[in-house]
């Protein structure tokens, strides 16, 4: 079978990206407005793109049938900081409840219970319950469309790693202690550790 993206809706364009690419990690991202109201969302199309400078992205589409920004972009090009905390299996339920469209302006911490954490190198709280928090400036931002079905590219410089003591050793991060979340298709999501395998890399 061969599909071509551009004769699809986006609805099912979309559908065949996240039935493919996939576990995707979780950028669960927390941001400050103008004001100083905090907001925290969740988005599985995140990835590294380099160590030195070390740049992470993550890629908010647009939302409605008007194609507007979701709250997370708005506050990033507003305040040009954002932290991303990386989601355990002990607080994915919240983490979900934060995907909820809330009303701008409205603070997901409080909605949720989860718990604000004072950064270190950015205005943005991170979300004390996360192990891991990449404090972020950013560094670029990309626009591709204004539709409903488009994107934004959101290309952050860590600024700094925030790691619990327990899962640091050796200049490693133990990510058995980590139990990260990934996100499958749909609604459904998965433990990537459960049945991980190791394979040694040919010299």
């Amino acid at each position: 079978m061969d599909l071509k993206p551009h004769t699809l809706p986006w609805q099912d364009a979309y559908k065949l990206m996240v039935g493919s690419i996939l576990p995707r990690p979780i950028a669960f991202v927390s941001t400050l407005d103008a004001d100083g109201r905090a907001n925290l969302a969740p988005f599985s199309f995140f990835t590294a793109i380099s160590a030195e400078p070390m740049l992470v992205c993550f890629s908010p589409m647009r939302k409605g049938k008007d194609g507007g920004k979701k709250d997370t972009l708005w506050n990033i090009e507003e305040t040009n900081e954002f932290v991303i905390n990386i989601v355990s299996e002990e607080f994915v339920e919240e983490m979900n409840n934060c995907a909820i469209e809330f009303d701008r302006g409205i603070d997901e911490f409080e909605q949720t219970g989860l718990t604000k954490k004072e950064s270190v190198t950015v205005r943005p709280p991170g979300v004390a319950e996360s192990k891991v928090q990449l404090e972020c400036t950013l560094h670029q931002v990309l626009h591709f469309g204004d539709q409903p079905g488009a994107g934004s590219l959101v290309i952050g410089k860590v600024e700094c790693v925030r790691i619990d003591d327990d899962l640091y050793y050796d200049g490693k991060i133990d990510s058995q202690k980590l139990k990260p979340v990934g996100r499958l298709a749909g609604q459904s999501y998965t433990k990537p550790l459960a049945d991980s395998f190791e394979m040694i890399r040919k010299r």
